[in-house]
């Protein structure tokens, strides 16, 4: 079945940088879109960033351009997500997920949690 596993959250300071990591198993990685996802507390899912299946395409939402890098390793179905000055407001649980499927917790992982504070 589809598993997506996140790692690499945790507590930094503001400015600081985190490399999250989503390693996945059960679907043809290299055919789909990948996205990363944020839940901040009391907020809806938004969508963070996205590569397309060989990395030609990468979009990103504007809150995080210039700071935040998406990558993915298409031998070990791993997606990353390079986060650079971070701020506070960067706050929330980050999740990847297979296609635009976000919303979709069977297409997601369990998530991991990024904290930025002082």
């Amino acid at each position: 079945q589809v598993q997506l596993v996140e790692s690499g959250g945790g507590l930094v300071q503001p400015g600081g940088s985190l490399n999250l990591s989503c390693v996945t198993s059960g679907f043809a990685f290299t055919t789909w879109w990948m996205y990363w996802a944020r839940q901040a507390p009391g907020k809806d899912l938004e969508w963070v960033s996205r590569i397309s299946p060989y990395s030609k395409q990468r979009g990103y939402t504007n809150a995080v351009k210039g700071r935040f890098t998406v990558s993915r390793d298409n031998v070990k179905n791993i997606l990353y997500l390079q986060m650079n000055n971070l701020k506070p407001e960067d706050t929330a649980t980050y999740f990847c997920a297979k296609g635009a499927n976000y919303n979709d917790p069977l297409q997601r992982g369990q998530g991991t949690q990024v904290t930025v504070a002082s």
